[in-house]
């Protein structure tokens, strides 16, 4: 996607494979800062502050973590198991470990250097490819929704499901810009996202980005809207989605699709086929992260005078609890818009795309 202008990918290797190169998300949409990662610990790190996030952003990350692991010489299982443990929720991180670890542990150890980049960089390809045909499949839904009003089809969205969380193109977001770039008037509502505000700070600035007609909305907005007609449809991602087609994606998306359930807006959820955790009957063996209260008790701005802030928004002492997703049962979702095609959310759903994996 573009980024000023300049086709940019959140991802790439440097020419001589001595480490990646990073849109640092946590400086968005304040400052747009490029960050090196050298090593496995680099990398780590990166995920777990969520310099890079995104279920398939994390995991073509952690691609590269072996790779700048290898670099290092550290051992192939103590690479993986560190990476793994740095964030809970999205299945991508450990569906790509193990196609990195089952890529590289046959390998004699003086080769796996060269095969680790070489993987890495077929995962990236791949999510791309993935994500655009996503985008293809859920433009189509966008279209039979404008034949059928007068006006732009408004979209809601929540959290960033877009470029920034994967290595190009998104997921919720992949439909919209295919759609937008195919002519099709639309406008996107745009959760603002608390607590990290990923609606607000980056949805928002791809959208711009892209010229995308968008209006950021308080997380609460988003019934209202609804009941007044104002939404024609709901497209949200997802970190992991169980077999049987519940879905698990940033903290109060189960709201918005009880809101579009009791309204009779559809609400899909879109995804790669590597979301698909099939060894989870049902979500709510899905783990949730729980990440840290500061999160919650303060917020980062930019003041009138250009600079960044962080203060606190509760009083001194009150504690916060930050779950960071919730699961959305299947029976509120219409469908679910994946590379290869659009399928009802159920274990026969995903099996039709699917077939053989569950």
């Amino acid at each position: 996607m573009n980024v000023n202008g300049i086709a940019t990918r959140t991802i790439a290797p440097l020419p001589d494979c001595s480490g990646v190169i990073i849109i640092d998300q946590t400086r968005l949409p304040f400052r747009y800062e490029l960050r090196t990662l050298r090593g496995l610990s680099d990398v780590a790190e990166a995920i777990s502050t969520m310099r890079v996030r995104g279920a398939p952003l994390t995991g073509a990350t952690a691609a590269y973590g072996v790779a700048l692991a290898m670099n290092e010489g550290v051992d192939l299982d103590l690479a993986c198991a560190t990476l793994v443990a740095t964030r809970p929720t999205a299945v991508n991180l450990a569906w790509a470990l193990t196609r990195m670890k089952s890529a590289l542990a046959p390998l004699p150890a003086g080769e796996r250097r060269a095969a680790a980049w070489l993987e890495a960089a077929a995962i990236c390809a791949e999510d791309v490819e993935v994500n655009r045909a996503i985008g293809r499949h859920g433009a189509a839904l966008i279209g039979v929704a404008a034949k059928n009003k007068a006006g732009p089809v408004n979209v809601l969205t929540h959290c960033n499901a877009g470029w920034l969380a994967t290595v190009d193109w998104g997921t919720a977001l992949a439909p919209v810009y295919a759609a937008f770039d195919a002519g099709i008037p639309l406008h996107v509502w745009v959760d603002e996202t608390r607590p990290r505000n990923q609606g607000a700070s980056l949805t928002a600035w791809e959208l711009k980005q892209h010229g995308v007609p968008h209006t950021i909305v308080a997380d609460n907005a988003g019934g209202h809207l609804m009941q007044h007609g104002r939404v024609d449809l709901c497209i949200v991602g997802t970190d992991r989605t169980a077999a049987n087609g519940d879905v698990a994606n940033k903290i109060g998306t189960y709201l918005k699709a009880l809101a579009a359930h009791d309204n009779g807006v559809p609400f899909y959820v879109a995804l790669p086929g590597s979301t698909i955790d099939w060894s989870l009957a049902d979500g709510r063996a899905i783990p949730i992260e729980e990440r840290r209260p500061e999160e919650v008790t303060c917020m980062t701005g930019e003041t009138t005078a250009g600079e960044v802030v962080t203060v606190r928004v509760t009083p001194a002492g009150s504690p916060a609890a930050n779950p960071a997703f919730d699961v959305t049962p299947a029976r509120l979702v219409t469908g679910l818009i994946t590379e290869c095609g659009v399928c009802a959310a159920s274990r026969e759903g995903l099996l039709s795309l699917y077939p053989g994996r569950g």
